[in-house]
């Protein structure tokens, strides 16, 4: 058996272990591989935090791949090249300390850059990172060149091409973060980047390694031509990944696909040998299988890869696709690589004799089987459309899972440290202990524990996701009248499709006392289910997804509809119409229970609008007073905008929009549940100039599907605006182009639905040569129709336009009880947008006249061209925006209003406090 970290001879037999005493060796891999361990801590850390953080999905990222994974693989990559070339150890003291420091120096530039969004940071981190990974790679091929010929030194080649790969992976990604370039292009770059260092960077290096570590690992001989094999891989990888970069870069998506394949094929080459290594000596410890399982988890990423590339001609679409394989290719494949090796090599380090390495060991794989059938469980289900908060539950078992390896090495390196001080005290290594047998029921047993704590997982995220849970079915075998009906013994089976916002058919005709089987069919843009009177239903569908209601016996007509919030209203109706027809003479596809059903083929069509239920409770429109005072200390939303930015070269505006739920007073007593972007509605407000680009990362971290649609941006709305599911991200880029107040809204159906609930903002893209003025504002008008107190919107008010409120910047009156300021003299810029859904705008300053009117792109009046002309209103219809200019000509209180006066008796109304 082989504990020793150096790796097999020529003969293929392992030198003995060392002694004990190998002190400075120890405290230098204890020191770097702390620095790993601090990565994988922030890691955790942003994992806990990431909905309080802005570009939390790509900090996870790189605090894993950047931060820990490019660590370890300088520190043991120097370590395992001196081992395979029988050199003794050099990969310490000041120059590595120096390219370790250089390293991290670097990854905390780029990330703390892209954190606070500081290209010239993330400029000077990418080439302090290139640096430190290129003065590696010299010092490999100085140490190729020093050593005599091997059987293994070919692992150094591939370490060698891993790290002149990285300076080119940052350099893209460096190129990513300055964000000035524009049509698919950055999707192509954004894929080179990927590839680059992930399959290059991380997969050569992995790849290279398990040539001689894998066997080793299994405590076996390495596979005859093993050696042979990793030869003739490396230039079939490096070409399958120049290929796949050269179509990426030059081509559609499928011009790639083939560089992806030939990758595959040359892990294929130099995996052989893994398996007959494997069939010689089964793995049984933590880390060959969490090894296994990281490759297993590889190979089914590139062969997704391979086929998202293959099926579609444009690379939006394949940017849009490919977050899809982050989880399995970081946290599968990587992360429980880099587990699987710390968890041998660590104990091989700490040192102590044979007993001290297969005690830390041992205090490393606690519980290994539970912990991998966690780890891979919880992972498959995160990667499969399950509902959201089960996704939730299965990321949290992930974040435990790493915390307790983290808390594990931590245990065993200061249990390795006592043992190795303890052996060295008694003068000699005591006699290692024979190798335990394996224990299949334990193995199988704790597989089962972590399987039994998966679903445990998943059920208690069913429970808190009320839309994936089943509602005990009321029963149906009664007729209309309430006599109970005989049951037929037979079944009714129908498939009912989705399109378009309808289910087809929409009625099925079912013979009393048979019992109804409905296979929905979501063929859909959106997510939707198929609710009965009795309670019974479907669990929510994502597009591509099938469910199946078994409504039970049916003695009555139901009436049934998709439940999520105004999908009803949109007439997304169905019924069961009860026929008496005995059930021999069905013809409605019902069979015997036991028989072979046919799909019920009415197409008939059934739109009708149906009416608003959900709305239960005390009603938020019986607590609106607008002559209500609101708490003392109240503080209205800010509407000043900051000072126009100054220059004319264009930039990029960065802005991630977070779908949150979230519970707010809109008026005096009067709480609603408003759909918002980060939390406001409504939502952020952005700014820029023509010819700035606008990257806006969608997250949706709601309960149902939303979307986004920039008006200021000009582009084919199918992909950037499409729905997203829960927990879904997309990242919407476009050039501002023209001048305006421009809206932004969620443009999931029903949108006047999604808007009313607050999914709304402004972006400003100032028009060429805006004079400065001294005051700034921003008003952004909307309606409410309002429900029960702390629910959404009335769906059957938002589609009869019956709304109860108007506000300015999400609250009716709130400039009444906190004015906006001004001094006498100064100039007053107002921008206005009127949001709706459906009500204009009239805006109006009591005592004011405007000088300066600009609508929708254009000048109706401007100061300087007109001596005596001016403007009472600007009127703006459903989804338009302009601004006024006006100067106060006295001290007092102006106030400002839309003028249709209704609307300013229904919060419309602010005050203008001028000193």
């Amino acid at each position: 058996m082989t504990t020793n970290l150096s790796l097999p001879t020529p003969s293929g037999s392992a030198p003995k272990p060392p002694p004990p005493g190998r002190s400075p060796r120890t405290r230098w891999h204890l020191a770097v591989n702390a620095i790993v361990v601090a990565w994988l801590g922030l890691f955790a850390a942003v994992g806990t935090a990431h909905h309080f953080l802005p570009h939390a999905f790509w900090l996870l990222v790189h605090a894993l791949l950047l931060g820990a994974v490019t660590n370890a693989i300088v520190i043991w990559s120097g370590h395992f090249a001196a081992s395979v070339l029988r050199l003794p150890e050099a990969n310490r003291g000041a120059p590595a300390a120096l390219r370790l420091v250089c390293l991290n120096l670097g990854a905390v530039g780029v990330i703390g850059g892209m954190f606070f969004d500081r290209w010239p940071v993330i400029l000077a981190g990418g080439c302090l990172v290139a640096a430190a990974v290129t003065a590696h790679a010299v010092w490999l091929v100085r140490l190729m060149r020093r050593a005599l010929p091997g059987r293994f030194s070919m692992t150094v080649r591939y370490y060698v091409a891993a790290s002149a790969l990285l300076p080119v992976g940052a350099g893209l990604g460096v190129v990513m973060a300055r964000g000035e370039v524009a049509g698919d292009l950055p999707e192509r770059l954004r894929f080179a980047h990927e590839a680059i260092n992930l399959l290059g960077w991380v997969g050569l290096t992995v790849a290279g390694t398990l040539i001689t570590l894998w066997p080793t690992m299994l405590r076996t001989r390495v596979a005859d031509g093993a050696e042979r094999a990793g030869r003739l891989a490396l230039p079939v990888l490096l070409a399958g990944l120049a290929a796949t970069v050269a179509g990426t870069l030059l081509g559609p998506p499928p011009l790639a696909a083939p560089g992806v394949l030939a990758y595959a094929a040359g892990l294929v080459v130099a995996g052989r040998p893994w398996l007959r290594e494997a069939r010689a000596k089964a793995p049984r410890s933590f880390a060959a299988w969490s090894v296994a399982a990281g490759c297993a988890w590889l190979a089914g990423s590139l062969a997704v890869l391979a086929g998202i590339l293959l099926t579609t001609t444009s690379w939006i679409t394949v940017g849009a696709r490919i977050p899809q394989l982050t989880a399995p290719l970081a946290a599968g494949w990587i992360a429980q690589v880099l587990f699987g090796a710390l968890s041998f090599l660590v104990p091989v380090v700490l040192g102590g004799g044979p007993s001290a390495v297969r005690a830390a060991t041992a205090s490393l794989e606690r519980a290994w089987p539970a912990r991998l059938a966690i780890t891979n469980a919880a992972l498959l289900l995160c990667v499969l459309p399950v509902p959201s908060m089960v996704r939730v539950a299965c990321s949290l078992l992930l974040l435990v899972m790493l915390l307790f390896f983290l808390v594990l090495l931590l245990l065993a390196v200061v249990g390795g440290l006592r043992n190795r001080r303890d052996a060295a005290t008694a003068g000699a290594p005591v006699p290692a202990p024979a190798e335990p047998p394996a224990r299949p029921h334990r193995v199988l047993g704790g597989v089962a524990l972590g399987l039994a704590v998966v679903m445990l997982a998943v059920a208690g995220g069913g429970a808190a996701d009320v839309r994936s849970l089943p509602i005990l079915e009321r029963s149906a075998a009664t007729g209309a009248d309430g006599d109970a009906v005989r049951a037929t013994g037979r079944t009714t089976k129908v498939t009912v499709t989705i399109r378009n916002m309808r289910f087809t058919p929409a009625s099925v005709d079912v013979p009393a006392g048979n019992r109804l089987v409905i296979t929905l069919d979501n063929t859909g843009s959106d997510t939707h289910d198929l609710m009965l009177e009795t309670g019974a239903r479907t669990d929510r569908i994502s597009p591509g997804e099938k469910d199946t209601l078994d409504t039970g016996v049916v003695g009555r007509d139901l009436d049934g509809w998709c439940s999520v919030v105004g999908h009803r209203q949109m007439g997304m109706v169905f019924a069961v119409n009860v026929t008496g027809a005995d059930a021999d003479t069905d013809t409605n596809s019902a069979t015997d229970s036991g028989g072979s059903a046919q799909d019920h083929s009415d197409h008939s069509d059934h739109s009708g609008a149906g009416t608003s239920d959900e709305a239960t409770g005390t009603s938020a429109a019986d607590a609106f007073d607008p002559m209500a005072e609101p708490a003392a200390g109240f503080t209205a939303r800010d509407a000043q905008l900051p000072s126009a930015a100054r220059g004319s070269s264009p930039r990029v505006i960065k802005k991630t929009l977070t779908v949150q739920e979230a519970t707010r007073e809109v008026a005096p007593g009067v709480r609603q549940k408003l759909w918002t972007f980060n939390g406001t509605a409504p939502g952020p407000v952005l700014r820029g100039r023509v010819g700035d680009t606008f990257e806006i990362t969608l997250v949706n971290d709601g309960s149902i599907g939303h979307s986004v649609d920039f008006h200021a941006g000009a582009l084919a709305p199918n992909e950037p605006m499409r729905t997203i599911g829960t927990g879904e991200s997309l990242t919407y880029r476009f050039t501002a182009t023209r001048s305006g107040i421009w809206m932004y809204h969620c443009s999931t159906m029903p949108m006047s639905l999604h808007i009313a609930n607050g999914m709304f903002g402004a972006v400003i893209i100032d028009p060429p040569d805006l004079p400065a003025v001294d005051r700034e504002y921003v008003l952004v008008q909307s309606e409410f129709y309002l429900g029960e107190q702390g629910g959404t919107a009335d769906p059957g008010k938002v589609t009869a336009k019956e709304y109860d409120m108007v506000a300015f910047n999400g609250y009716a009156n709130q400039y009444d009880h906190d004015p906006l300021t001004a001094e006498s003299g100064e100039r007053v810029r107002i921008w206005v947008l009127a949001a709706g859904p459906n009500g204009s705008s009239a805006f109006h300053v009591v005592g004011g006249q405007f000088d300066t009117v600009f609508r929708e792109g254009a000048y109706d009046l401007r100061r300087g061209e007109s001596e005596t002309g001016g403007a009472q209103v600007l009127d703006l219809a459903p989804a338009s925006g302009g601004f006024v200019e006006l100067s106060f000509p006295e001290a007092g209180d102006y106030p400002f209003v839309t003028h249709a006066m209704s609307d300013a008796e229904r919060g419309g109304h602010g005050v203008f406090k001028v000193g």
